[in-house]
């Protein structure tokens, strides 16, 4: 496996990645709020990070993460690929390429939570709403 760049014309199998993560991890979001968040995600968030990806053979995405200075504002990977590493691999690119040393995880989502704490960040603060004003409690995290 190795970390790929990430176009604009990779947006959509993106889209579809995320899509996929989240109705495999966040038990907590409805149908409503995945639709609420995929124009935002698609239209504002990825065109502002740094984005990098990780491709199984035959050239399809089974995970990204984006960075904004030195925070990881993103990580989503297949469903059907997690347990593969990918993860841990865009994480540790992440922090050792791209600086990354922040990171904001939903409280409700414990998987995300125990894979940072496991990669060694610790909770520094909590927050009762997420940046949209939405009640998902998250945990800023750093290194």
């Amino acid at each position: 496996m190795i970390v790929d760049n990430v176009f604009p014309d990779n947006y959509a199998e993106m889209l579809n990645v995320w899509e996929n993560s989240v109705r495999a991890t966040h038990d907590f979001i409805t149908e409503d709020d995945i639709e609420f968040f995929k124009p935002i995600i698609i239209e504002q968030a990825f065109p502002t990070v740094t984005l990098k990806c990780v491709k199984n053979e035959r050239g399809s995405i089974q995970g990204f993460i984006g960075t904004y200075e030195s925070k990881i504002e993103m990580l989503f990977i297949l469903n059907e690929a997690r347990g593969q590493g990918i993860g841990k691999l865009l994480l540790q690119y992440a922090i050792e390429q791209l600086g990354a040393t922040k990171v904001d995880v939903n409280e409700q989502n414990p998987q995300a939570v125990g894979f940072y704490q496991h990669m060694g960040f610790k909770v520094v603060s909590r927050s009762p709403l997420d940046d949209m004003g939405k009640p998902f409690p998250i945990l800023h995290m750093t290194l």
